[in-house]
């Protein structure tokens, strides 16, 4: 099982735990929200849990996943990008069957 980020996404978030003096890393998961069932859930870590999945990126980085959410995660590869005036991380999940119109949620 694995989880991956393009440099773009790996630089974004290199930048912003810079910016707040450093961290550990950050948590992707996955929590029922939403009209299609769940929703991505990032967050700043500044220690892992027993039980956290810790995979390294380029530049250090480390990408902390609990193993509820590794399951539905699995082959993920975050990405940060750039469109227009609007930006942010998208998930690029190849286990996802449908998303919600507005983009917020997914089902597997």
């Amino acid at each position: 099982m694995a989880i991956t980020m393009t440099p773009a996404a790996i630089k974004h978030v290199a930048g912003y735990i810079q910016k707040r003096g450093g961290g550990f890393g950050i948590r992707v998961g996955v929590r029922t929200s939403g009209c299609s069932g769940m929703a991505y859930v990032l967050e700043f870590v500044d220690q892992q849990e027993s039980e956290d999945q810790v995979f390294e990126m380029d530049g250090g980085i480390n990408v902390v996943i609990d193993p509820k959410s590794l399951a539905y995660l699995d082959g993920t590869e975050l990405d940060f990008v750039k469109e227009g005036l609007n930006e942010g991380f998208a998930f690029n999940n190849p286990n996802v069957r449908s998303e919600c119109g507005c983009g917020e949620s997914f089902n597997v």
